[in-house]
């Protein structure tokens, strides 16, 4: 089963992103290098709940 999540900048804290990932297979927090509108740049965001 899928769960969506909700990707947060590291820098700005701002909400840009959601995404799904697999529940039964990975339990650690999502980190991805998205690009941060706010910021203009490719910072790290991390999942919220």
């Amino acid at each position: 089963m899928r769960e969506i999540i909700t990707l947060q900048c590291t820098g700005c804290k701002n909400r840009n992103y959601t995404t799904t990932k697999n529940k039964k297979k990975g339990s650690e927090r999502l980190e991805l290098k998205k690009y941060c509108p706010s910021e203009r740049k490719h910072t790290a965001h991390r999942e919220i709940k």
